[in-house]
């Protein structure tokens, strides 16, 4: 069995961080809604359940809360480069795409969102 890709995905996890130009924005914690996918050839993974074999979401996943937690941003683009240079940094991953949301950043609108996404040529 020949498995192409396995595709991770994290859905909705929930930050607090510094996003935004305007003078409240820049001095008060706002909420920001991740989500990212990461896709890696799992072949060896997936017939050898080697551990040492797979991606490690979990360090992902702590690198991003880090640097979202302990960062200061004007752009939404730039937050969102950021962490899509990290979702895609470990040399099996072949694509990545990141959304960020950010929930009541519109007076009538429930979130302002933006997409990024990366091939890999590796």
């Amino acid at each position: 069995m020949s498995v192409s890709n396995a595709i991770i995905r994290i859905t909705n996890l929930r930050l607090r961080t510094y996003i935004g130009f305007n003078p409240e924005e820049r001095e008060k914690l706002q909420d920001v809604v991740i989500n990212l996918e990461i896709h890696y050839p799992a072949d060896k993974a997936s017939t050898t359940d080697n551990v040492d074999q797979a991606l490690n979401y979990k360090v992902v996943c702590k690198s991003i809360i880090n640097h979202v937690e302990e960062g200061h941003f004007l752009l939404l683009e730039k937050l969102v480069g950021d962490v899509l240079n990290i979702a895609s940094e470990h040399p099996w991953v072949t694509f990545a795409s990141v959304t960020i949301d950010k929930p009541h950043a519109l007076r009538f609108a429930d979130s302002v969102s933006l997409t990024l996404e990366k091939h890999c040529d590796r």
